[in-house]
């Protein structure tokens, strides 16, 4: 009698058991899922984000539809620096993507091909090819408008597309210069198309 009363009391304590387990078996589940998701807010709010290029205003170097991704944490510690290729908030609520050519206080013309910082012409080997076949043609890159020179207010950076003749960047009243603190970071990796895999060159 006694044996079976064990044996009894042995299966009542494993059915009890099997739904507890099942229970916590789940809350992990559950907790998992909830670290995983903070995490994924965390690092796209503030560290990385992805974004989608769109439009020709970046060519021959970015095209539509091509994905990046975004360090929003790097400028944290230090400013844009020339030749970079950043993300920034346009005043319509629409993000840019533009390369930073000035820097605060600096001065900045533009006159067809040829960029002016602190009254000396700048190299900018991101569109040396492109302007170069241009020049053979007998013709411009630049097509579109110039700047007059003017200096670039503290805390804000003067910005323009690689492909000037139809890119809307600092040259014009709407973006204008940029301050700061509407840019959202700097453009650090290509993850699509797939072919093209890579880090961003900033030169």
């Amino acid at each position: 009698m006694e044996q079976e009363q064990t044996l009894g009391a042995g299966q009542d304590n494993n059915e009890t058991k099997k739904p507890v387990s099942l229970k916590n078996e789940a809350w992990e589940w559950v907790k998992a899922l909830l670290i995983a998701g903070v995490l994924v807010f965390v690092i796209r709010m503030f560290l990385f984000a992805p974004f989608i290029v769109d439009g020709p205003s970046m060519e021959p170097n970015f095209r539509t539809s091509e994905r990046l991704i975004v360090n929003k944490i790097l400028y944290q510690f230090r400013q844009p620096e020339r030749g970079e290729v950043i993300v920034l908030h346009a005043p319509e609520g629409k993000d840019y993507i533009k390369r930073v050519i000035g820097l605060p206080g600096e001065t900045v013309r533009v006159e067809g091909d040829k960029v002016y910082v602190n009254g000396s012409i700048i190299d900018e080997p991101w569109i040396a090819e492109a302007v170069n076949q241009a020049k053979q043609s007998g013709g411009l890159y630049n097509t579109s408008r110039g700047f007059p020179e003017t200096k670039v207010p503290d805390s804000s950076v003067f910005v323009l597309g690689d492909n000037r003749s139809v890119s809307k960047d600092s040259r014009y009243e709407d973006p204008g210069f940029i301050p700061l603190n509407k840019i959202v970071g700097r453009a650090d990796v290509l993850f699509w198309p797939i072919g093209e895999i890579g880090f961003v060159k900033h030169y």
